[in-house]
C-alpha cells in the first residue's frame, strides 16, 4: 500500500511565522510597575534600573542568558574541554506601555517600535497586591491589564496595515496592478482578523504563501506570547492566588497554546542574593523550585530555536538553529564553508551517547548515523560534519 502524502512530505519545512535567523529576542512586555525590570535584572545579572514610578526604563536594555540543560552539563563534564559555550536567550527589558500607546499616549510610540524589533513577547503580569507599589490603572486587575496591552498591539497593527492595504488598493483595484492582487488579498484579510474578528494575527491559520507576506511585515500581534504571572513571594511559596484560575480561563479562551508561568520576582530575587549552598538548601528544606530555568527555556523554544552539540576535549558548544534546518543549513552555522561544502553529516543522538558512553560503543550498537543533506537536525543531535574544503580534501567539525 503506497504511503499517504502527507507521510511524503512529513520531511518539509513548515514555514514559521516570524523573521528567519538565530539571533532572535524576547521582549519584556506589560504595563509599568508590574515587574518588568526586576525580573529582567534577576535574569541576566545586569543592573537595569528598577523605580517604583512609571517609564523608569526609557531605552530597552538588552541582555543575554545562557539556556540551561543537562544534556550540555554532561558533555561538559564527559569531556571537561577547554572552552564550554551554551545557547543563549536574548532578552529585551521594554518601558511600560500604557492604555493609548498606539496614538502616542504615555511614551507608547517608540515603546511599540521596541517590541516591533523583539520576535518573541515575556508577556509580564502583575497579580499581586501592593499599596506600596504603584498600579498605573489604580488597582490590580491582570484580566484588564492583559486586554489593554493586547489591545494596543492590535490596534497598532490595524493602523499600520491599513495604510498599506489602502496604497495597494489604489494599485490594483483603481490601476489595476495583477501583481500586487494576492498581497492585497493577504493584507485585506490580516485587516479583517484586526478590525472585524478583533484578534491577533497568531490566531489566524494561514497558508504557507500567506506567510510570506506576514513575514514582510513582522506584525506585533504575529509574535508568540509566553504570559509571565508575578505572585507575591507569600503567595507563590503557598501556591495559592486567586486570579491563577481567571487568568488560565482567558488564555484558553482568547490565547489558545500560549504559555503561563506563574512566579515570584520578589522570590526569585531573594534567591539571587543566596549563595549556591545556601539557595539550595532553602529550596530543598522548604521544598520549593525556582521558575527562571523553565522560563529561559519556554522563551528559547517559543522563537522557533533549538541546537546541535559539537563536542570533545577542545571544546562543547551549542549550535543554535531554527527548527526544521537540513543539515547543510545547519553546517553553515559553524562556517559558511561547511554549507557550501557539505558532503555528510554523522549523527548521534544524545541519549545514544550517553547511554553508551563512547562513540566507538555508538558505533558498535549501529546508532551511529551518517546523514545527506535533505536530514532535519533535531535539538540534541551531537553532529560531526564532513565537507569539501577544497582542491579534493574533506574536513570536519567535532
Amino acid at each position: 500500500m503506497p504511503p499517504k502524502k502527507a507521510d511524503q512530505n512529513s520531511n518539509v519545512r513548515k514555514p514559521i511565522i516570524g523573521r528567519l535567523g538565530t539571533n532572535l529576542k524576547m521582549g519584556i512586555v506589560g504595563l509599568p510597575n508590574v515587574g518588568k525590570s526586576t525580573f529582567f535584572n534577576i535574569l541576566t545579572k545586569l543592573q537595569a534600573a528598577a523605580e517604583n514610578f512609571p517609564f523608569c526604563t526609557i531605552d530597552p536594555n538588552e541582555g543575554r542568558v545562557p539556556v540551561p540543560d543537562s544534556r550540555f552539563d554532561f558533555l561538559c563534564e564527559k569531556y571537561k574541554p577547554a572552552s564550554k559555550v551554551p545557547a543563549f536567550l536574548n532578552v529585551v527589558d521594554i518601558a511600560g506601555l500604557v492604555k493609548g500607546a498606539n496614538e502616542g499616549h504615555g511614551l507608547g510610540n517608540a515603546f511599540l517600535s521596541h517590541i516591533k524589533a523583539c520576535d518573541g513577547i515575556f508577556h509580564m503580569i502583575r497579580i499581586f497586591d501592593d499599596e506600596e507599589i504603584v498600579h498605573v490603572e489604580g488597582n490590580v486587575d491582570p484580566i484588564r491589564d492583559i486586554e489593554i496591552i493586547n489591545e494596543e498591539l492590535r490596534l497598532k497593527d490595524l493602523d499600520y496595515v491599513q495604510k498599506i492595504h489602502d496604497e495597494l488598493e489604489k494599485k490594483v483595484v483603481r490601476a489595476g496592478d495583477k501583481t500586487l492582487k494576492f498581497e492585497f488579498e493577504v493584507l485585506h484579510k490580516i485587516v479583517d482578523v484586526l478590525k472585524n474578528q478583533s484578534k491577533a494575527v497568531r490566531y489566524h491559520d494561514w497558508n504557507d504563501k500567506e506567510i510570506d507576506i506576514l513575514n514582510k511585515h513582522l506584525m506585533l500581534t504575529s509574535k508568540p506570547i509566553v504570559y509571565l504571572l508575578n505572585m507575591s513571594e507569600t503567595e507563590y511559596i503557598k501556591k495559592k492566588n486567586k486570579w491563577l484560575p481567571k487568568i488560565k480561563q482567558w488564555v484558553d479562551a482568547n490565547d489558545v497554546g500560549a504559555t503561563i508561568i506563574p512566579y515570584s520576582a520578589a522570590f526569585e530575587y531573594k534567591l539571587s542574593e543566596m549563595s549556591d549552598d545556601e539557595r539550595k538548601k532553602y529550596l530543598e528544606e522548604n521544598n520549593l523550585s525556582s521558575q527562571m530555568d523553565k522560563i529561559i527555556v519556554t522563551g528559547y523554544k517559543a522563537l522557533h530555536l533549538s541546537y546541535f552539540f559539537t563536542a570533545g576535549e577542545d571544546e562543547v558548544k551549542c549550535w543554535t538553529i531554527q527548527n526544521g534546518a537540513r543539515a547543510p543549513q545547519a553546517a553553515g552555522r559553524i562556517h559558511t564553508d561547511f554549507e557550501k561544502g557539505f558532503i555528510m553529516a554523522e549523527v548521534m543522538k544524545f541519549e545514544d551517547f550517553k547511554e553508551n558512553g563512547t562513540e566507538s560503543a555508538v558505533k558498535a550498537a549501529g546508532k551511529y548515523r551518517q546523514q545527506g543533506k535533505q536530514y532535519v537536525v533535531e535539538d540534541g543531535d551531537i553532529i560531526f560534519f564532513k565537507f569539501n574544503a577544497g582542491a579534493g580534501l574533506t574536513g570536519g567539525k567535532k
